[in-house]
Protein backbone atom coordinates (compact mmCIF):
# COMPACT_ATOMS: atom_id res chain seq x y z
CA UNK A 1 0.00 0.00 0.00
CA UNK A 2 2.97 2.25 0.22
CA UNK A 3 3.00 2.40 -3.50
CA UNK A 4 0.36 4.35 -4.84
CA UNK A 5 -0.48 7.32 -7.15
CA UNK A 6 -2.91 9.93 -7.89
CA UNK A 7 -6.15 9.66 -10.06
CA UNK A 8 -9.64 10.82 -10.73
CA UNK A 9 -12.75 9.25 -9.49
CA UNK A 10 -14.52 9.15 -12.75
CA UNK A 11 -15.18 5.44 -13.64
CA UNK A 12 -14.27 4.22 -9.80
CA UNK A 13 -17.99 2.88 -9.37
CA UNK A 14 -18.10 -0.57 -8.18
CA UNK A 15 -17.67 -1.78 -4.42
CA UNK A 16 -15.15 -4.23 -4.91
CA UNK A 17 -16.74 -6.78 -2.46
CA UNK A 18 -20.03 -6.60 -4.52
CA UNK A 19 -18.11 -7.75 -7.45
CA UNK A 20 -17.33 -11.41 -5.68
CA UNK A 21 -20.71 -11.15 -4.27
CA UNK A 22 -22.97 -10.51 -7.40
CA UNK A 23 -20.97 -13.59 -8.90
CA UNK A 24 -21.61 -15.77 -6.04
CA UNK A 25 -25.13 -14.77 -6.59
CA UNK A 26 -25.20 -15.33 -10.24
CA UNK A 27 -23.87 -18.81 -9.69
CA UNK A 28 -26.62 -19.43 -7.52
CA UNK A 29 -29.04 -18.23 -9.91
CA UNK A 30 -27.92 -20.31 -12.92
CA UNK A 31 -27.04 -23.21 -11.13
CA UNK A 32 -23.35 -22.94 -12.36
CA UNK A 33 -20.95 -25.95 -10.24
CA UNK A 34 -18.10 -23.36 -10.18
CA UNK A 35 -16.38 -25.18 -7.42
CA UNK A 36 -16.03 -27.96 -10.34
CA UNK A 37 -14.61 -25.41 -12.44
CA UNK A 38 -10.67 -25.19 -13.18
CA UNK A 39 -10.68 -20.98 -12.25
CA UNK A 40 -13.16 -22.13 -9.22
CA UNK A 41 -10.18 -21.61 -6.93
CA UNK A 42 -10.76 -17.48 -7.45
CA UNK A 43 -13.94 -17.66 -6.10
CA UNK A 44 -13.17 -19.97 -2.70
CA UNK A 45 -13.09 -17.06 -0.30
CA UNK A 46 -13.11 -13.18 -1.15
CA UNK A 47 -9.49 -13.79 -0.37
CA UNK A 48 -9.01 -15.32 -3.29
CA UNK A 49 -10.28 -13.57 -5.20
CA UNK A 50 -8.15 -10.71 -4.50
CA UNK A 51 -5.49 -12.57 -5.65
CA UNK A 52 -6.11 -11.21 -9.00
CA UNK A 53 -4.51 -7.84 -7.33
CA UNK A 54 -7.70 -5.28 -7.71
CA UNK A 55 -6.51 -1.58 -8.23
CA UNK A 56 -8.96 0.30 -6.36
CA UNK A 57 -9.48 4.08 -4.79
CA UNK A 58 -10.89 4.77 -1.61
CA UNK A 59 -14.86 7.10 -2.15
CA UNK A 60 -18.28 7.75 -0.23
CA UNK A 61 -21.76 7.20 -1.58
CA UNK A 62 -23.02 10.90 -2.69
CA UNK A 63 -26.17 9.92 -1.12
CA UNK A 64 -25.73 7.52 1.49
CA UNK A 65 -22.38 8.80 2.84
CA UNK A 66 -20.81 5.69 3.39
CA UNK A 67 -17.06 5.00 2.18
CA UNK A 68 -16.56 2.07 -0.41
CA UNK A 69 -13.43 0.43 -2.03
CA UNK A 70 -13.96 0.19 -5.40
CA UNK A 71 -12.89 -0.48 -8.65
CA UNK A 72 -13.35 -0.21 -12.41
CA UNK A 73 -15.89 -2.05 -14.95
CA UNK A 74 -12.54 -1.70 -17.25
CA UNK A 75 -10.93 -4.14 -14.16
CA UNK A 76 -13.67 -6.36 -14.05
CA UNK A 77 -13.17 -6.56 -17.55
CA UNK A 78 -9.46 -7.86 -17.46
CA UNK A 79 -10.40 -10.48 -14.65
CA UNK A 80 -12.80 -11.63 -17.44
CA UNK A 81 -10.01 -11.68 -19.91
CA UNK A 82 -7.88 -13.61 -17.64
CA UNK A 83 -10.15 -16.41 -17.03
CA UNK A 84 -11.12 -16.59 -20.69
CA UNK A 85 -6.71 -16.99 -21.50
CA UNK A 86 -6.13 -19.53 -18.80
CA UNK A 87 -8.75 -21.25 -18.64
CA UNK A 88 -10.70 -21.00 -21.59
CA UNK A 89 -14.01 -20.21 -20.16
CA UNK A 90 -15.91 -17.26 -20.60
CA UNK A 91 -17.71 -15.53 -17.38
CA UNK A 92 -20.35 -12.87 -17.79
CA UNK A 93 -20.12 -9.74 -15.84
CA UNK A 94 -22.72 -9.55 -13.51
CA UNK A 95 -25.51 -7.57 -13.35
CA UNK A 96 -25.96 -6.64 -9.74
CA UNK A 97 -22.80 -5.51 -8.61
CA UNK A 98 -23.46 -2.39 -6.26
CA UNK A 99 -22.55 0.91 -8.27
CA UNK A 100 -21.60 4.08 -5.96
CA UNK A 101 -21.84 7.42 -6.91
CA UNK A 102 -19.00 8.85 -5.60
CA UNK A 103 -19.17 11.76 -3.72
CA UNK A 104 -15.38 13.11 -4.19
CA UNK A 105 -14.28 15.24 -7.03
CA UNK A 106 -10.94 15.52 -6.30
CA UNK A 107 -7.86 13.19 -7.39
CA UNK A 108 -8.05 10.04 -5.20
CA UNK A 109 -5.12 7.62 -3.76
CA UNK A 110 -4.79 4.44 -6.11
CA UNK A 111 -4.27 1.23 -4.49
CA UNK A 112 -3.26 -2.64 -5.67
CA UNK A 113 -5.54 -5.42 -3.61
CA UNK A 114 -3.80 -8.62 -3.75
CA UNK A 115 -4.35 -10.02 -0.40
CA UNK A 116 -6.46 -9.69 2.69
CA UNK A 117 -4.28 -8.63 4.83
CA UNK A 118 -4.06 -4.90 2.45
CA UNK A 119 -7.87 -5.16 1.84
CA UNK A 120 -8.56 -5.23 5.90
CA UNK A 121 -5.85 -2.72 6.11
CA UNK A 122 -7.48 0.05 3.64
CA UNK A 123 -10.84 -1.11 5.21
CA UNK A 124 -9.97 0.71 8.35
CA UNK A 125 -9.35 3.46 6.98
CA UNK A 126 -13.20 3.84 5.54
CA UNK A 127 -14.53 5.74 8.80
CA UNK A 128 -12.08 8.51 8.14
CA UNK A 129 -13.11 9.20 4.41
CA UNK A 130 -16.69 9.12 5.26
CA UNK A 131 -15.74 11.43 8.43
CA UNK A 132 -14.05 13.70 6.08
CA UNK A 133 -16.80 13.67 3.11
CA UNK A 134 -19.10 14.54 6.02
CA UNK A 135 -17.38 17.66 6.97
CA UNK A 136 -16.98 18.58 3.43
CA UNK A 137 -20.95 17.87 2.63
CA UNK A 138 -22.23 19.50 5.92
CA UNK A 139 -19.61 22.52 5.62
CA UNK A 140 -21.46 23.37 1.75
CA UNK A 141 -24.62 23.21 3.46
CA UNK A 142 -25.79 19.76 1.80
CA UNK A 143 -29.46 20.03 2.95
CA UNK A 144 -29.46 15.69 3.93
CA UNK A 145 -26.06 15.84 5.95
CA UNK A 146 -27.50 19.10 7.68
CA UNK A 147 -30.82 17.41 8.97
CA UNK A 148 -29.26 14.09 9.50
CA UNK A 149 -27.13 16.09 11.96
CA UNK A 150 -29.66 17.77 13.86
CA UNK A 151 -31.82 14.56 13.57
CA UNK A 152 -29.73 12.61 15.76
CA UNK A 153 -30.33 15.00 18.70
CA UNK A 154 -26.76 14.13 20.35
CA UNK A 155 -24.55 16.84 19.00
CA UNK A 156 -23.87 20.44 20.77
CA UNK A 157 -24.78 23.23 18.28
CA UNK A 158 -22.37 26.38 18.84
CA UNK A 159 -22.77 29.52 17.31
CA UNK A 160 -20.23 32.13 17.10
CA UNK A 161 -19.42 35.56 15.79
CA UNK A 162 -16.87 38.11 15.81
CA UNK A 163 -16.99 41.89 15.38
CA UNK A 164 -14.20 43.54 14.39
CA UNK A 165 -12.68 46.99 13.08
CA UNK A 166 -13.02 47.87 9.71
CA UNK A 167 -9.77 49.19 9.39
CA UNK A 168 -7.86 46.15 11.15
CA UNK A 169 -9.37 42.48 11.05
CA UNK A 170 -7.63 41.71 13.92
CA UNK A 171 -8.65 44.10 16.37
CA UNK A 172 -11.80 42.50 17.47
CA UNK A 173 -14.51 44.87 19.40
CA UNK A 174 -17.04 41.86 20.84
CA UNK A 175 -17.30 38.16 20.41
CA UNK A 176 -20.79 36.40 21.06
CA UNK A 177 -21.63 32.99 21.16
CA UNK A 178 -24.80 30.79 21.62
CA UNK A 179 -25.37 27.05 22.40
CA UNK A 180 -27.69 24.38 22.77
CA UNK A 181 -27.35 20.86 23.85
CA UNK A 182 -28.98 18.61 22.31
CA UNK A 183 -28.02 15.44 23.47
CA UNK A 184 -28.90 16.82 27.21
CA UNK A 185 -32.23 18.09 26.25
CA UNK A 186 -33.09 14.64 24.95
CA UNK A 187 -32.16 12.89 27.81
CA UNK A 188 -34.76 14.63 29.70
CA UNK A 189 -36.77 14.57 27.45
CA UNK A 190 -36.87 18.20 26.69
CA UNK A 191 -37.03 18.67 23.14
CA UNK A 192 -37.81 20.61 20.80
CA UNK A 193 -35.11 23.04 22.27
CA UNK A 194 -36.29 26.41 24.26
CA UNK A 195 -34.16 29.26 22.98
CA UNK A 196 -34.80 31.11 26.02
CA UNK A 197 -34.22 28.71 28.54
CA UNK A 198 -32.25 25.94 26.48
CA UNK A 199 -29.59 28.55 24.72
CA UNK A 200 -25.86 28.82 27.29
CA UNK A 201 -25.49 32.13 25.75
CA UNK A 202 -22.64 35.14 26.36
CA UNK A 203 -21.60 38.61 25.07
CA UNK A 204 -18.10 40.02 25.78
CA UNK A 205 -17.24 43.37 24.73
CA UNK A 206 -13.27 44.62 24.46
CA UNK A 207 -13.36 47.72 26.80
CA UNK A 208 -10.14 48.58 24.69
CA UNK A 209 -11.59 49.60 22.02
CA UNK A 210 -15.55 50.27 23.16
CA UNK A 211 -16.95 53.60 21.84
CA UNK A 212 -13.16 54.24 20.35
CA UNK A 213 -13.39 52.10 17.14
CA UNK A 214 -16.11 52.73 15.40
CA UNK A 215 -17.02 51.12 12.05
CA UNK A 216 -18.60 53.20 9.80
CA UNK A 217 -19.81 50.85 6.77
CA UNK A 218 -21.30 48.71 8.74
CA UNK A 219 -21.55 49.63 12.46
CA UNK A 220 -21.62 47.57 15.82
CA UNK A 221 -23.82 47.94 18.32
CA UNK A 222 -22.03 46.76 21.52
CA UNK A 223 -24.15 47.88 24.07
CA UNK A 224 -27.46 46.60 22.75
CA UNK A 225 -27.00 43.30 23.58
CA UNK A 226 -30.62 41.32 24.73
CA UNK A 227 -30.43 38.13 26.26
CA UNK A 228 -28.32 38.60 29.17
CA UNK A 229 -25.44 40.53 31.14
CA UNK A 230 -22.64 41.87 28.61
CA UNK A 231 -19.08 41.79 30.07
CA UNK A 232 -16.61 44.40 29.19
CA UNK A 233 -12.78 41.81 29.18
CA UNK A 234 -9.41 43.21 27.95
CA UNK A 235 -8.48 42.21 24.39
CA UNK A 236 -5.46 39.97 25.91
CA UNK A 237 -8.28 37.88 27.77
CA UNK A 238 -10.41 37.23 25.00
CA UNK A 239 -8.51 34.28 23.63
CA UNK A 240 -8.78 32.49 27.17
CA UNK A 241 -12.36 33.25 27.35
CA UNK A 242 -13.03 31.89 24.01
CA UNK A 243 -10.71 28.64 24.11
CA UNK A 244 -12.89 28.00 27.61
CA UNK A 245 -16.46 28.09 26.21
CA UNK A 246 -15.41 25.95 23.31
CA UNK A 247 -13.59 23.12 25.55
CA UNK A 248 -16.14 23.18 27.54
CA UNK A 249 -18.40 21.73 24.98
CA UNK A 250 -16.00 19.78 22.85
CA UNK A 251 -15.11 16.38 23.12
CA UNK A 252 -11.85 14.63 22.45
CA UNK A 253 -10.11 14.54 18.72
CA UNK A 254 -10.32 11.31 16.08
CA UNK A 255 -10.10 10.56 12.85
CA UNK A 256 -13.08 8.38 12.73
CA UNK A 257 -15.88 9.68 14.08
CA UNK A 258 -17.48 13.33 14.78
CA UNK A 259 -17.02 15.33 17.49
CA UNK A 260 -19.81 16.06 20.02
CA UNK A 261 -19.65 19.71 19.11
CA UNK A 262 -20.70 21.24 15.82
CA UNK A 263 -19.80 24.69 15.12
CA UNK A 264 -22.27 27.57 13.64
CA UNK A 265 -22.34 30.88 12.16
CA UNK A 266 -23.48 32.72 9.27
CA UNK A 267 -20.95 33.25 6.73
CA UNK A 268 -18.58 31.34 9.19
CA UNK A 269 -15.32 31.32 7.30
CA UNK A 270 -14.09 34.72 8.47
CA UNK A 271 -15.17 33.64 11.77
CA UNK A 272 -13.10 30.36 11.34
CA UNK A 273 -10.27 32.85 10.79
CA UNK A 274 -10.54 34.81 13.32
CA UNK A 275 -10.15 31.60 15.82
CA UNK A 276 -6.85 30.85 13.59
CA UNK A 277 -5.51 33.73 14.06
CA UNK A 278 -6.04 33.98 17.90
CA UNK A 279 -4.71 30.35 18.18
CA UNK A 280 -7.73 28.85 19.11
CA UNK A 281 -7.21 25.01 19.25
CA UNK A 282 -10.12 23.51 17.46
CA UNK A 283 -10.31 19.47 17.22
CA UNK A 284 -10.21 18.41 13.81
CA UNK A 285 -13.42 16.41 13.64
CA UNK A 286 -15.75 19.51 14.70
CA UNK A 287 -18.18 20.01 11.81
CA UNK A 288 -19.07 23.43 11.02
CA UNK A 289 -22.53 24.52 9.51
CA UNK A 290 -22.72 27.79 7.50
CA UNK A 291 -26.58 28.39 7.92
CA UNK A 292 -25.93 31.01 4.62
CA UNK A 293 -24.73 27.89 2.74
CA UNK A 294 -27.10 25.70 4.07
CA UNK A 295 -30.57 28.24 3.15
CA UNK A 296 -28.70 28.87 -0.49
CA UNK A 297 -28.37 25.35 -0.51
CA UNK A 298 -32.54 24.77 0.13
CA UNK A 299 -33.27 27.84 -2.15
CA UNK A 300 -30.88 26.19 -5.06
CA UNK A 301 -33.26 22.57 -4.39
CA UNK A 302 -36.60 24.42 -4.41
CA UNK A 303 -37.15 23.95 -0.86
CA UNK A 304 -37.79 27.38 0.17
CA UNK A 305 -40.44 28.35 -2.74
CA UNK A 306 -40.45 31.69 -4.95
CA UNK A 307 -38.95 34.28 -2.93
CA UNK A 308 -38.88 37.94 -3.59
CA UNK A 309 -36.52 41.18 -2.64
CA UNK A 310 -38.39 43.13 0.19
CA UNK A 311 -36.47 45.82 -1.12
CA UNK A 312 -36.35 45.86 -4.85
CA UNK A 313 -39.31 43.36 -5.30
CA UNK A 314 -37.40 41.10 -7.82
CA UNK A 315 -37.27 37.18 -7.72
CA UNK A 316 -34.45 36.05 -5.80
CA UNK A 317 -31.53 34.73 -8.34
CA UNK A 318 -30.27 30.60 -8.00
CA UNK A 319 -27.32 30.69 -6.19
CA UNK A 320 -27.81 33.97 -4.26
CA UNK A 321 -26.94 34.71 -0.33
CA UNK A 322 -29.16 36.30 2.05
CA UNK A 323 -27.75 38.33 4.81
CA UNK A 324 -28.65 37.24 8.24
CA UNK A 325 -31.20 39.86 8.68
CA UNK A 326 -32.55 38.07 5.46
CA UNK A 327 -32.75 35.02 6.30
CA UNK A 328 -34.30 35.58 9.60
CA UNK A 329 -37.62 37.54 7.57
CA UNK A 330 -37.09 34.79 5.31
CA UNK A 331 -37.95 32.14 8.15
CA UNK A 332 -40.86 34.86 8.87
CA UNK A 333 -38.90 36.24 12.41
CA UNK A 334 -38.85 40.09 13.25
CA UNK A 335 -35.52 40.20 15.16
CA UNK A 336 -36.54 41.54 18.80
CA UNK A 337 -32.98 42.83 19.51
CA UNK A 338 -30.31 44.68 17.39
CA UNK A 339 -28.12 43.07 14.85
CA UNK A 340 -24.48 43.56 14.19
CA UNK A 341 -23.88 42.78 18.59
CA UNK A 342 -21.75 39.69 18.54
CA UNK A 343 -24.34 38.31 21.21
CA UNK A 344 -27.28 39.14 18.98
CA UNK A 345 -25.84 37.53 15.96
CA UNK A 346 -24.79 34.54 17.31
CA UNK A 347 -28.47 34.13 19.04
CA UNK A 348 -30.22 34.69 16.00
CA UNK A 349 -28.10 32.58 13.54
CA UNK A 350 -28.74 29.74 15.92
CA UNK A 351 -32.56 30.25 16.27
CA UNK A 352 -32.10 30.39 12.72
CA UNK A 353 -31.09 27.10 12.24
CA UNK A 354 -33.28 25.57 14.57
CA UNK A 355 -36.23 27.51 13.03
CA UNK A 356 -35.53 25.41 9.81
CA UNK A 357 -35.10 21.91 11.68
CA UNK A 358 -38.01 22.91 13.66
CA UNK A 359 -40.37 25.31 11.93
CA UNK A 360 -42.78 25.11 15.32
CA UNK A 361 -39.69 27.19 17.27
CA UNK A 362 -41.46 30.70 18.63
CA UNK A 363 -39.53 33.06 18.43
CA UNK A 364 -38.13 34.42 21.93
CA UNK A 365 -38.53 37.86 23.16
CA UNK A 366 -35.84 39.31 25.84
CA UNK A 367 -37.58 41.02 28.44
CA UNK A 368 -37.41 44.88 28.01
CA UNK A 369 -37.68 45.85 31.67
CA UNK A 370 -34.70 43.60 32.94
CA UNK A 371 -31.69 46.52 33.61
CA UNK A 372 -28.94 44.00 32.99
CA UNK A 373 -25.29 45.55 33.26
CA UNK A 374 -22.06 44.83 31.67
CA UNK A 375 -19.49 43.34 34.05
CA UNK A 376 -16.15 44.26 34.51
CA UNK A 377 -13.15 44.58 37.00
CA UNK A 378 -13.95 48.40 36.45
CA UNK A 379 -17.21 48.09 38.02
CA UNK A 380 -15.96 46.06 40.69
CA UNK A 381 -12.87 48.75 41.98
CA UNK A 382 -15.88 51.41 41.68
CA UNK A 383 -15.11 53.15 38.42
CA UNK A 384 -17.96 54.85 36.61
CA UNK A 385 -18.67 53.19 33.08
CA UNK A 386 -21.99 53.46 30.66
CA UNK A 387 -24.00 50.27 30.37
CA UNK A 388 -26.44 50.07 27.89
CA UNK A 389 -29.62 47.07 27.47
CA UNK A 390 -32.11 47.72 24.77
CA UNK A 391 -31.20 50.95 24.00
CA UNK A 392 -31.67 52.01 27.83
CA UNK A 393 -28.18 53.83 28.61
CA UNK A 394 -27.47 54.23 33.08
CA UNK A 395 -24.93 55.46 34.52
CA UNK A 396 -22.79 53.94 37.31
CA UNK A 397 -21.18 56.11 39.71
CA UNK A 398 -19.30 54.14 42.62
CA UNK A 399 -21.38 50.98 41.91
CA UNK A 400 -24.51 53.36 42.67
CA UNK A 401 -26.84 53.73 40.15
CA UNK A 402 -28.21 56.88 38.99
CA UNK A 403 -30.90 58.09 37.12
CA UNK A 404 -31.72 57.15 33.18
CA UNK A 405 -29.17 59.21 30.74
CA UNK A 406 -30.16 57.91 27.99
CA UNK A 407 -33.10 55.73 26.46
CA UNK A 408 -33.59 54.30 22.73
CA UNK A 409 -37.17 52.80 21.78
CA UNK A 410 -35.47 50.48 18.95
CA UNK A 411 -32.41 50.15 20.77
CA UNK A 412 -29.84 50.77 17.44
CA UNK A 413 -26.57 51.12 19.01
CA UNK A 414 -24.35 52.91 21.09
CA UNK A 415 -24.80 56.39 22.30
CA UNK A 416 -22.17 57.33 20.31
CA UNK A 417 -24.04 55.88 16.97
CA UNK A 418 -27.63 57.04 18.48
CA UNK A 419 -26.61 60.83 18.77
CA UNK A 420 -24.86 60.76 15.07
CA UNK A 421 -28.12 58.97 13.82
CA UNK A 422 -30.86 60.91 15.43
CA UNK A 423 -29.06 64.21 14.97
CA UNK A 424 -29.17 65.71 18.67
CA UNK A 425 -26.95 68.55 19.41
CA UNK A 426 -25.53 70.43 22.45
CA UNK A 427 -28.67 71.36 25.13
CA UNK A 428 -30.81 69.03 23.57
CA UNK A 429 -33.53 67.35 25.43
CA UNK A 430 -33.37 63.39 25.60
CA UNK A 431 -36.36 61.03 25.75
CA UNK A 432 -36.50 61.29 29.07
CA UNK A 433 -36.89 64.84 29.39
CA UNK A 434 -33.06 65.66 30.93
CA UNK A 435 -31.20 68.27 29.28
CA UNK A 436 -28.02 67.11 28.03
CA UNK A 437 -24.85 67.93 26.72
CA UNK A 438 -22.62 66.29 24.09
CA UNK A 439 -19.16 66.61 24.05
CA UNK A 440 -16.88 67.33 21.27
CA UNK A 441 -16.29 63.90 20.09
CA UNK A 442 -19.74 63.41 20.41
CA UNK A 443 -20.27 60.97 23.85
CA UNK A 444 -23.03 60.58 24.97
CA UNK A 445 -21.57 60.27 28.46
CA UNK A 446 -21.19 63.30 30.96
CA UNK A 447 -17.96 63.98 32.41
CA UNK A 448 -16.52 61.39 34.65
CA UNK A 449 -18.91 58.71 33.84
CA UNK A 450 -17.11 57.13 31.46
CA UNK A 451 -17.26 56.52 27.92
CA UNK A 452 -15.15 58.37 25.18
CA UNK A 453 -15.39 62.03 27.31
CA UNK A 454 -11.91 61.17 28.75
CA UNK A 455 -10.68 62.09 25.45
CA UNK A 456 -11.34 65.10 25.94
CA UNK A 457 -8.94 68.00 25.03
CA UNK A 458 -10.69 70.79 27.45
CA UNK A 459 -11.66 67.94 30.67
CA UNK A 460 -11.60 70.95 32.84
CA UNK A 461 -13.74 73.46 30.81
CA UNK A 462 -15.80 70.82 29.28
CA UNK A 463 -17.03 69.53 33.27
CA UNK A 464 -18.20 72.99 33.75
CA UNK A 465 -22.13 73.16 34.03
CA UNK A 466 -22.72 69.98 35.46
CA UNK A 467 -24.42 69.39 39.22
CA UNK A 468 -24.76 66.78 40.63
CA UNK A 469 -28.47 66.34 41.92
CA UNK A 470 -30.91 63.64 43.77
CA UNK A 471 -31.73 62.59 39.76
CA UNK A 472 -28.50 62.30 38.77
CA UNK A 473 -26.65 64.68 36.45
CA UNK A 474 -27.94 67.04 35.22
CA UNK A 475 -26.93 70.56 33.02
CA UNK A 476 -27.04 73.74 34.26
CA UNK A 477 -25.22 75.33 31.16
CA UNK A 478 -26.57 78.46 30.16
Amino acid sequence: MADFRLVNPEGWEYDLQSVYSAYIGHFQLHNVPWYDRTWGQFFETFEQFLGFSWPVITVTDSWTGRAHIVTRLTTVGAFIKMIKTRFGETLPTPDNMLKVAHFETSQRHLRNVADWATYKKLYTTLPAVALAAFKTRVRAGEPKAVRELWAKRDKTFLAIDFEWSERNPATFLEWGYAAVRCGHLEAVGAWPPMPESNYRKGHYIIGDYVDKIVNKHCPTYPWQYAWGDSQIIPKTKLPQIVQSVISSLVSPDAETTANSLVLVGHGVSSDIQRLEETKIKIPHNVLIIDTASFERALFNAGERGTMHDPKTGKLRAQGSTLSLGGLLHSLGIDPPCALHNAGNDAFMCLLALQKIMEPGTATPMPDPDARRKPKSACLAMGASMPVAFMGHLTVEDGGRSMSGYFKSPGGLGSPRIRERERGLVDGGMDEMGMVRRVSKYRSASPPGTGGSWKDDKDTDREKEGWVRSAKGLRSVTK
